[in-house]
């Protein structure tokens, strides 16, 4: 297999490593914190090459069909995908949400869009074996009717995580944006839609409260909610003309079946879900198979920042 460079040394990066093992795929991995380096080497038996990106990309040859794994803290995630795209790395897997900022990512579209269809963005939660099972669902009803989802932030326990400056402020693209990528990537992008939001008492983020409706290009009609100074979770439901399909939690699946009012666990094969963190083990397998129908082009990504995140958030 091609040669693979995996960013970053944190608890995302062990993740992404212990997928890598599991599927015999020698990796180099590439750090800067020593303690966090150290740690890494304990969970997975690999010892990281040390020095930060820029130094290992001046010193050693990157060869033609190099791929890599970003998995950095949000603050330098564009930093890294530039110095790895200028050195010719063929393809490229970045942790969400690519940027620090909505304004970061377009800040660098026209300078990525040569790279862009060999880029894709981690949204792992559409490889949850909970949302493959949804799907089958959808499939045997004939499709989604309508939609409901929340993308409510827990602003209590936001508040006193130590972070860069700019992630906190920018949580909604950060973060929020798992839920609103995989509700349209199940339901169809929104195509005639309103959008509310507004200003709350949390110091951090600019808008709290949430609320839009509309209808997708499948046709569906959809609306949403989040209020991060009141309670709530994040969570999708789907109604079919048989059923309505509760994501709630994202890795779980509940249905209710048309005529009753009993709301009830449904079985399903959980399989990686459980041996590896939710979603991840099938992206890694299908960014290295090239199985794009799951994975994010960072050109969706651009878009749907354009036409729906910052619609959503302004």
């Amino acid at each position: 297999m091609e040669n693979l460079i995996l960013v970053g040394v944190g608890p995302m990066a062990v993740a992404y490593a212990e997928v890598l093992i599991a599927l015999n795929q020698p990796f180099i991995a590439v750090g800067r914190g020593e303690q966090s380096a150290k740690e890494f080497e304990k969970k997975t038996k690999v010892k990281p090459i040390l020095g930060g990106l820029a130094q290992f990309l001046d010193t050693n040859q990157i060869a033609n069909n190099t791929r890599a794994i970003i998995a950095t803290g949000t603050e330098v995630l564009m930093s890294s995908l530039l110095m790895l795209t200028k050195k010719g790395v063929s393809k490229i897997l970045i942790e969400k949400p690519a940027a620090i900022s909505i304004e970061e990512l377009l800040d660098n579209e026209s300078q990525l869009s040569r790279y862009s269809e060999n880029i894709f963005v981690a949204y792992n939660r559409r490889f949850y074996a909970s949302v493959i099972e949804a799907q089958r669902l959808i499939k045997e009803d004939d499709g989604i009717l309508s939609m409901h989802f929340e993308f409510t932030e827990w602003a209590h326990k936001i508040e006193p995580l130590e972070k860069a400056k700019g992630v906190k402020e920018n949580w909604f693209f950060a973060n929020s944006t798992h839920v609103v990528d995989l509700a349209f990537y199940l339901s169809g992008k929104p195509k005639d839609w309103s959008a509310f939001s507004k200003k709350g008492d949390i110091k951090w983020h600019e808008k709290t409260n949430f609320s839009g409706a509309g209808i997708t290009e499948k046709g569906v009609i959809f609306s949403y909610l989040s209020n991060w100074e009141s309670a709530g979770r994040w969570s999708i439901e789907l109604l079919t003309k048989n059923r309505r399909i509760y994501l709630k939690p994202l890795e779980g699946l509940m249905t209710q079946q048309k005529g009753s009012v009993e709301v009830v666990n449904h079985e399903f094969d959980l399989g990686f879900d459980i041996s590896y963190k939710p979603g991840l083990f099938h992206q890694v397998e299908a960014f290295y198979n090239d199985e794009q129908a799951r994975l994010v082009p960072l050109a969706e990504h651009i878009d749907n920042s354009k036409h729906v995140y910052k619609v959503i958030i302004d």
